[in-house]
């Protein structure tokens, strides 16, 4: 199975790979598509706690590397393989994706999930980032000129800039300094308009509704098994009520669970409909910025339809919300990202027992 992400991958790949597979060169495409990604993202392995120590049974035969880790006792090597992909669902509610003047108009990053492919044992992860996350966020005025670095929620960085490729590029270094400095590959901005599209064209989700959202649709009770369709859709991953404390870690839990959803959903619309990504991509394009390049997708492609996702790849970096003055803010656990990092980019070196 695969995650909301990826499936905005395989959408670029079936496109793309339509196209590059009746050119030739397909091959060259590829290799260049290979190096871009890799040369795309400002860093090449994250800045974790770094110690040069060797133990003495290591200093005989063994020579410090740059991107080990040393982690609980062990020693990681950080897998350069790994290519990783910021996705942001963008709050606007525009159906066509246009150029902002700069200064605050870009919109927020409402959501923010890391989709990482791993080569290694073909495996698709999806890490959960709460808009709330308090990090380093870079302020332009507006004339795009850099002012200052201030603590503040993750998800206005992308508010900055031109709201297009500016604002995703902001949002990406952001993403990848709270993350130590980790290389990102390639983004995906997605407006939030575009969810009653994208949640229709796999026929809809069914979940049992989290919150009491009434409010703004009457279908969706706390408890109800609901199909969701239309507007429904975009009022159950989208929609929270800021007055309650805590709603947008109760949000980020139902997009989880729709995601799930999604999932299902799209898997089975694709075993019916080949031509389902396509359809998926043409309809969503207009409301959506990216970086993917086809020389990229065309080396993504062949393998990436060999990936698996489980529902326990998504993953939620922990920590704890508290309010200050109007706005919430989401402390993040420093502990539990650290081993996340750990976890989904690195590999143990057992050798090194």
């Amino acid at each position: 199975m695969r995650g909301k992400g990826s499936v905005f991958l395989i959408i670029w790949a079936s496109l793309m790979t339509l196209i590059v597979v009746a050119l030739a060169g397909f091959e060259a495409m590829r290799i260049f598509g290979k190096t871009n990604l890799t040369n795309k993202s400002a860093t090449s392995t994250p800045m974790m706690a770094q110690t040069q120590e060797m133990l003495p049974e290591e200093k005989a035969s063994t020579t410090w590397q740059s991107d080990w880790v040393r982690y609980n006792g062990d020693v990681y090597d950080y897998n350069e393989d790994i290519t990783t992909f910021l996705i942001m669902g963008i709050d606007k509610d525009d159906e066509v994706v246009t150029k902002v003047n700069e200064g605050m108009d870009g919109g927020q990053a409402d959501s923010l999930f890391l989709l990482v492919l791993n080569p290694h044992d073909q495996s698709i992860k999806v890490i959960g980032i709460n808009r709330n996350s308090m990090a380093n966020v870079d302020i332009y005025d507006e004339y795009g000129r850099y002012q200052n670095t201030v603590v503040a929620q993750i998800a206005i960085q992308h508010g900055f800039g031109d709201g297009m490729e500016k604002s995703c590029e902001y949002q990406v270094k952001a993403v990848s300094n709270m993350f130590y400095q980790l290389p990102i590959h390639g983004y995906a901005a997605i407006n939030m308009s575009a969810i009653p599209t994208i949640n229709d064209q796999v026929g809809g989700v069914d979940v049992v509704v989290l919150d009491d959202l009434t409010k703004w649709d009457k279908t969706l009770k706390k408890g109800a098994t609901v199909h969701l369709e239309g507007k429904s859709a975009f009022h159950y991953v989208k929609t929270r009520d800021i007055a309650i404390p805590g709603s947008n870690d109760d949000r980020l839990e139902r997009q989880r669970q729709y995601l799930n959803g999604f999932i299902e959903a799209a898997r089975k619309v694709s075993e019916e409909n080949p031509n389902a990504a396509v359809e998926l991509f043409t309809a969503i394009s207009d409301q959506m910025v990216t970086d993917i390049t086809p020389d990229e997708i065309s080396y993504l492609a062949p393998d990436l339809t060999r990936y698996n996702f489980d529902p326990d790849d998504l993953k939620m970096i922990k920590g704890t919300t508290q309010k200050k003055g109007d706005y919430e803010e989401f402390i993040v656990d420093e502990d539990d990202l650290y081993n996340t990092i750990i976890e989904i980019f690195y590999e143990k070196l057992d050798n090194m027992d």
